[in-house]
């Protein structure tokens, strides 16, 4: 320390020090030399940038990295919990409980590791903290501006994790296409942060090479514009990641690198595939966590131990037989509003040596004179999560069916509402039971806005969201579901089950079998007499992996398969 100065004044003088100096600083504070990895794309959105980032993030750790991936969304929304899901699909809820793109659910899925409100950023939140911080006086007077403090924000956030000494490598994936007004701020603080990393960084660039069959030909145009506009930001990329239909030939390869300032080996073609499953392994063939490790001068920890994922692989090829599952949801009609469940059921048949046909059932449409005939085929049905009136009679409808004809039925958060109260009118003869969501005035309120959300104005961000404790009986269903008394999930709600009404369901039939220790909130409720009728005020879709798939998904997929091998059995008799 300067003769004269204080511990406060060494510090305020320092970060008066030029560019260089600070990037100095960031390297000695961490105790791993952590690798920062970012993943933009090109032409089209929707290419894959999440499945690229999570496929090589597993490979990363299959050869004993660790690794962690995080989005930078370019929307100027805080969060996705207040968006539509048809505007963007699944809300994903993290363990810490923020509302994320459901690209994290994708990083989950493949890592295996829990991500947090660190993993997601939004332009709002980008924005929010920065006038926070002018609003305080942090700024001194000064005019706040794009460069440097929303980008110096952005890096704050990118190297948030780096920090915590913890990873060796920091995937950051960045939203949208190059060439949105919305992605530039995002893309200069990659420029800046490329220039004070060095080497302890790279650039991956994900981008779409067509094929126009009346030419018979790829067309490598789209790419090498996409990567002159990232140049013309200032990056270069050092991996190209060519999405493709077709076969990309090693000339058409060359051709593409000697265009866009990249070396034929770091250009890795990603084909379609029937399941993005399989990604991980392509991209290893493609060399593509070698070349990264090259780029970055990491020594190689040998090759990734893939045992578990290439079994999982295994069981999905070899699987024959099919289980028919119905999802019933307002929101069928987009591919992507019930992404977690999809692949939740998705990884249990897989487990089960099945094929899953998963069929999608609008509750809008679901009336009593067509329930028999959508529902009869069905070897287990879902009534799906979600919020407000719309589509909410076609459940109650559905549920009455299914509990009457004894089909392996799997309720989630407003599904599983809609169980209790279905139960109410139809078994407890509470004939105008309801949730005070959909009636306020309703004088049977068995589903009733927490107390803790009575006080709550704006939406974003307030619902009992993430990760909360649940204690199950030890002889319930779900315990044995699950192997244990004690379990862990994430929650998205506002109302919960009226403990008014317990003693009413539990003589009828319907037994609450999981609650909060604490609060000793309903969480599970299920009816023993039935086949398999469950319901989670919970969302279990958010914990389950491709190795670790969750137990409760298996055990309903498991109750549906014996319901099918029932059918069979009865119809060959």
């Amino acid at each position: 320390m300067s003769e004269g100065l204080t511990e406060k004044d060494n510090i305020t003088h320092y970060f008066f020090l030029p560019l260089h100096a600070e990037k100095f600083s960031v390297k000695i504070s961490e105790a791993v030399q952590t690798k920062y990895i970012f993943v933009t794309g090109g032409v089209v959105s929707s290419l894959g940038k999440g499945i690229i980032s999570s496929s090589l993030a597993n490979l990363l750790i299959a050869r004993g990295f660790k690794v962690t991936i995080q989005k930078f969304d370019p929307y100027i929304n805080i969060d996705p919990g207040t968006l539509n899901p048809y505007e963007h699909g699944e809300c994903y809820v993290t363990v810490d409980g923020h509302e994320a793109d459901l690209d994290l659910g994708h990083y989950e899925r493949f890592t295996d590791i829990h991500t947090t409100r660190a993993n997601n950023v939004t332009t709002g939140r980008v924005y929010q903290a920065v006038i926070d911080k002018e609003r305080r006086g942090d700024y001194l007077g000064k005019t706040v501006q794009i460069v440097p403090h929303i980008t110096d924000e952005i890096k704050s956030r990118v190297k948030q994790l780096g920090h915590t000494g913890e990873y060796d490598f920091i995937i950051t994936e960045i939203g949208g296409v190059v060439g949105d007004i919305e992605s530039l701020p995002f893309l200069e603080a990659v420029r800046q942060l490329r220039w004070e990393l060095g080497r302890d960084s790279l650039c991956i660039h994900l981008t779409y090479v067509p094929y126009i069959a009346a030419a018979k030909e790829l067309k490598t145009k789209p790419t090498q514009h996409s990567v002159k506009q990232l140049q013309e930001l200032g990056i270069q990329p050092d991996i190209l990641v060519l999405r493709t239909e077709k076969e990309i030939t090693p000339e058409v390869r060359r051709k593409i690198a000697l265009f866009c300032n990249v070396l034929p080996e770091d250009v890795v073609q990603s084909i379609d595939v029937p399941s993005i499953y399989q990604v991980p392994v392509k991209m290893h063939e493609q060399h593509l966590d070698d070349i990264v490790l090259r780029l970055t001068d990491t020594p190689s920890k040998g090759e990734p131990e893939m045992g578990p994922w290439l079994s999982f692989l295994s069981k999905m090829t070899e699987a024959e037989k099919p289980v028919t599952i119905g999802l019933v949801g307002k929101y069928v009609e987009l591919q992507d509003a019930y992404k977690s469940i999809d692949e939740a059921l998705f990884q249990a048949a897989t487990y089960a040596g099945r094929k899953l046909d998963l069929r999608l059932i609008h509750s809008e449409k679901v009336t009593p004179d067509n329930v028999g005939e959508l529902l009869a085929p069905m070897d287990g049905v879902i009534i799906a999560p979600g919020f407000g009136q719309r589509g909410i009679e076609g459940k109650f409808i559905a549920l009455e069916w299914l509990r009457t004809h004894n089909v392996p039925t799997f309720g989630i958060c407003l599904g599983m509402q809609c169980m209790v109260i279905e139960y109410a009118r139809n078994v407890l003869g509470l004939s105008d039971a309801n949730s005070t969501e959909m009636n306020p005035s309703t004088p049977h309120n068995v589903i009733d806005l927490m107390e803790e959300q009575k006080s709550i104005s704006n939406m974003g961000g307030t619902m009992r969201l993430g990760a909360y404790d649940c204690v199950l009986k030890p002889d319930s269903l779900a315990s044995r579901a699950y192997g244990s008394t004690m379990v862990s999930e994430r929650h998205r709600h506002r109302f919960e089950f009226n403990e008014q009404y317990r003693s009413a369901f539990e003589e009828a039939g319907m037994r609450c079998v999981g609650e909060n220790p604490r609060s000793h909130l309903v969480e599970v409720v299920e009816v023993p007499g039935l086949r398999w009728y469950l319901g989670t005020q919970y969302h279990p879709e958010y914990s389950s992996t491709v190795l670790h798939p969750n137990p409760i998904f298996r055990s309903f997929v498991d109750a549906a398969i014996d319901y099918r091998n029932e059918k069979e059995s009865t119809a060959k008799n």
